[in-house]
């Protein structure tokens, strides 16, 4: 294929939903440069694309990295030249109960997803405004509805929604569209570098902690296992990206996945059913399913 349909910019490729997309704009047309933190993960993503997939070291928490991915990604394409989109996917999963969880952790969730997602829009706007490019924030069905144990993770991408409408609304000016991808349960690497934290976690707290949350916790874990075998796959979220970033009038939100309109849905109802939903209703629900 040898459409020019304009160069993006992902980051968090190296797995899951950010390599899944890089991949199918790169087949699509597009220019990609994929930010990976590591080369070797670069490496082998140059091996799966086409000579126009370009992997850069990009760390989202590193102003430094950013800048130096801004200078590459601006020589690559010329100085006459912009970003037809930003792809805002990099993330983590921290996981555990709040009253327990470590300010260190929750500092590196907010750094990860809400700082770093700042960061690299500001460093990428000029080349965005220059082509009147298009802003995608990957979200998630947990920036609609707080699960437990996932405090962490929910806050963060709360904070995404907030975010995107920021941008969108500052942005309109210039014709900037910024959309919101609300994907549901992924089956993506992310989940299991959240387990084995949240594992660890569990692990190291005191006596008292693990008696306050080990059941429920155990509880959580095998309704989330549950949930991720009916996950969709990261091929299906990239398809929503492309589209957000090829449909003539952008949705602000793109919702992907049955959990993830669920979730959509608890906007209307009120906050007291969804907590008994959640405390009373879906724990029963497991102990008769599994």
């Amino acid at each position: 294929m040898n459409q020019d349909k304009g160069a993006v910019l992902i980051t968090g490729a190296s797995t899951g939903i950010g390599k899944a997309c890089a991949l199918l704009l790169d087949r699509s047309g597009y220019r990609v440069f994929a930010g990976v933190r590591q080369a070797q993960a670069g490496e082998l993503l140059r091996t799966e694309g086409s000579e126009r997939l370009s992997p850069i070291i990009l760390d989202v928490t590193d102003g430094e990295k950013i800048a130096r991915a801004v200078k590459t990604v601006t020589e690559a394409i010329g100085p006459d030249q912009g970003l037809t989109g930003l792809i805002n996917n990099a993330g983590i999963v921290v996981s555990g109960p709040l009253e327990f969880l470590p300010i260190n952790a929750l500092r590196l969730q907010l750094e990860v997803n809400v700082i770093g997602l700042v960061a690299v829009t500001q460093a990428f706007l000029p080349l965005i405004r220059k082509d009147r490019g298009r802003i995608i924030n990957i979200g998630s069905g947990s920036g609609r509805i707080v699960l437990p144990f996932l405090g962490a993770y929910c806050i963060s991408k709360f904070a995404t929604e907030a975010i995107t409408d920021a941008f969108r609304r500052e942005l309109k000016s210039w014709d900037i569209h910024v959309s919101i991808i609300a994907p549901g349960t992924v089956e993506t690497p992310i989940w299991e570098k959240g387990y084995a934290e949240a594992d660890k976690l569990m692990a190291e707290l005191s006596t008292p902690a693990k008696e306050f949350y080990a059941n429920t916790f155990s509880t959580g874990r095998k309704i989330m296992e549950k949930a991720r075998r009916r996950s969709i796959g990261a091929e299906v979220v990239a398809k929503t990206i492309r589209k957000a970033l090829e449909d003539r009038r952008p949705k602000i939100c793109y919702v992907v996945g049955a959990d993830a309109h669920m979730a959509a849905i608890s906007n209307f109802l009120p906050d007291r059913l969804i907590d008994w939903v959640l405390i009373k209703v879906l724990p029963k629900l497991y102990s008769y399913l599994k």
